[in-house]
């Protein structure tokens, strides 16, 4: 295959890697022309753009390029052959299948190129990934191939630039979805001028992308009505404000990208955001000083799904600090070290839920009204001890807690409005996480038996109640059977 002349800037392919070619020509001492590639995996290449003490390109990477001879690199194909090439399989069999009577198969002069014709121009849901595209081809080809093409996904292909992409796209006048991950689009000089070629997408993936945050800005007046933005695994550190761009975003995931979380307050003007990604970001703290405890904030104001799995909390007050967002009613916070401060993960979901009075959903699990309920009650009791030593009383007009606990517990109050303040023997007073703090004392009495003495034993929370009963059954040498329990607190 010849070199095209535009060569540098292209995207190739070799054995199934990827990469952007920097150079085009010789190498000495060897003969003839080389392909300088800068690889998107750094582990394929061997140097970074040096051979020799001569500088023929320069990699991002100090291991990410090497030289390969243009034969041995594909340039890839325009959309409508990679399309057909996609298809054809499907296509086929299915015209085979179509043609089948019986047992006989009917052939028509003609018949597989109007079917094949039909069935691609029907095609609303496009996939193309890793078919190596790397332009429109023939002007107009698209248009006329996929008109009603709804969703796109080109992911792991080879576009070298917004401006090839726009010529694919301003071609599918319907595009609503499009998938970009996997890709190196070089950005263009004038964003808005490509406008028109995204003009109806709502939904756009970049994921994988190598992509900046100030990159990302910096094509945004390109989609204009993008509602869902999807950046995770890009390079992505410190945030910038969007001004005048990303307004109709709903959603946004940033995960795996390590962000410096005191910019992450920079997107939340953002006035429709309903669902952020935040997950594997090396966040550590959530603070929101417009607002004091007890009280919302206004930023993100529309934000209903916060995800920050795999991070690195630690702190309750973090979740606090999630309580004064205005809308908050789905959050996932899995796999932080925050929820191992408790026994188990049970009691530490229902410490979260008793902290954030609207969440219906925690974890992907749906928040009932019993489970909140029971939730709440236990924190009123679990914090009860606390609370009456900070200045907490059950005669509401004494009941002044400091503004130490009130911080700590902002909640606390509202729950004692709800439910009425715990009984005293009712409280638990928190003890460091050891096995023996973990065990309950509970006394056995056998109201039948008056002359028998009660039993007292310290039991781990955990047990169930078949266990007990093989218990009792070993110490009162009754038959498990004839056993019948009943709890009075």
């Amino acid at each position: 295959m010849k070199t095209p002349e535009d060569a540098v800037g292209r995207r190739v392919s070799c054995d199934g890697e990827r990469g952007t070619v920097r150079y085009v020509g010789p190498v000495p001492p060897t003969a003839g022309v080389w392909l300088g590639v800068e690889w998107d995996d750094p582990e394929r290449g061997k140097h970074d753009g040096g051979h020799e003490g001569v500088r023929y390109f320069t990699c991002r990477h100090p291991k990410g390029g090497s030289f390969v001879r243009p034969k041995k690199a594909s340039f890839g194909v325009d959309y409508v052959t990679a399309l057909k090439q996609r298809y054809e399989v499907e296509l086929q069999e299915a015209i085979e299948e179509d043609l089948k009577i019986s047992s006989r198969t009917v052939m028509m002069v003609g018949f597989e190129d109007v079917k094949q014709k039909q069935r691609l121009e029907n095609l609303t849901e496009i996939s193309l990934r890793r078919c190596e595209v790397s332009g429109p081809g023939p002007e107009n080809e698209i248009r006329n191939a996929t008109p009603f093409a709804r969703s796109l996904d080109l992911s792991g292909n080879l576009l070298s630039s917004w401006e090839v992409l726009a010529a694919i796209t301003e071609q599918l006048e319907s595009l609503r979805e499009l998938q970009l991950s996997h890709n190196r689009l070089s950005t263009s000089s004038d964003p808005s001028c490509l406008s028109p070629a995204f003009s109806c997408l709502r939904v756009l993936s970049l994921n994988s992308c190598a992509l900046t945050w100030t990159q990302v800005l910096h094509c945004a007046p390109m989609w204009r009505q993008v509602e869902e933005l999807y950046l995770a695994d890009n390079d992505v550190t410190e945030l910038l404000r969007p001004e005048h761009v990303l307004q109709a975003l709903k959603v946004l995931d940033l995960s795996s990208n390590q962000i410096v979380q005191e910019t992450v307050l920079e997107i939340s003007h953002l006035p429709g955001l309903q669902r952020l990604n935040l997950s594997s970001s090396g966040l550590s703290v959530f603070q929101f000083s417009d607002a004091s405890p007890g009280n919302k904030t206004a930023l993100f104001p529309a934000l209903k799904t916060l995800l920050l799995d795999d991070n690195s909390i630690s702190e309750w007050c973090v979740v606090n600090e999630l309580e004064k967002l205005p809308s908050l009613l789905h959050l996932s916070c899995r796999r932080n070290p925050l929820l191992q401060r408790e026994k188990n993960l049970e009691t530490s979901r229902q410490i979260i839920i008793a902290r954030l009075s609207r969440l219906e959903l925690l974890d992907m699990r749906q928040v009932l009204s019993d489970e909140r309920r029971g939730a709440e009650l236990d924190y009123c009791k679990m914090f009860g001890a606390a609370w009456l030593k900070a200045g907490g009383h059950s005669d509401p007009e004494k009941n002044q807690p400091n503004t130490d606990f009130m911080s700590e517990h902002p909640r606390f109050l509202a729950l004692l409005q709800k439910y009425g303040a715990p009984d005293e023997g009712e409280l638990r007073e928190q003890k460091p996480f050891a096995l023996k703090n973990q065990l309950l004392t509970v006394t056995f009495i056998c109201p039948e038996d008056s002359e028998r003495k009660p039993i007292e034993k310290k039991l781990p929370g955990s047990m169930i109640v078949q266990k007990v009963k093989g218990l009792l059954h070993r110490l009162l040498k009754l038959p498990g059977m004839e056993l019948k329990l009943s709890y009075t607190c």
